[in-house]
């Protein structure tokens, strides 16, 4: 033999998952990655199992926050990102104390200065006066805080 192993009787037959291990250490906190080399499947895999046995956590909707649809290159800027945050924090979610410190800075300086966002496909995210009618950035910034502030 030339040193390489055989995959005879392997090809074709896909790892499983036991939901109730999977249950158990999802509970202990191990991570997508370590639940993935454990089972000897993909992060992708165990996204999928966990979804499958009710335990991944619904993702929230950002579209109140975000509702533009972003090319790639603009979707982790700043302004992105705290929009982000912001919206996390008026769902209910957990952020960073210093992503939400960020964000609520952010925001507050653009209320402040009497400032939007607008975005743009190919320029981006730029800052531009408030509309008399409103803020976007001043409505996220209100949800954000009040459910801080209940939280």
């Amino acid at each position: 033999m030339d040193g390489t192993a055989s995959v005879e009787g392997i090809v074709g037959r896909r790892p499983t998952i036991d939901r109730a291990e999977l249950a158990r250490l999802v509970e202990a906190g191990m991570s997508v990655q370590a639940l993935a080399a454990h089972f000897g499947v993909s992060e992708s895999g165990v996204l999928q199992a966990k979804r499958a046995a009710g335990l991944a956590k619904p993702q929230m909707d950002h579209s109140g926050a975000l509702p533009w649809t972003l090319s790639r290159a603009h979707a982790q800027s700043g302004p992105a990102t705290n929009l982000r945050n912001l919206s996390a924090a008026a769902q209910g979610g957990r952020v960073a104390p210093e992503r939400l410190n960020t964000a609520l800075r952010w925001a507050r300086r653009l209320v402040e200065q009497g400032l939007d966002v607008a975005y743009d496909p190919e320029a981006g995210f730029t800052e531009v006066p408030a509309s008399p009618s409103g803020s976007h950035v001043a409505k996220v910034l209100e949800s954000a805080t009040k459910a801080v502030e209940a939280g």
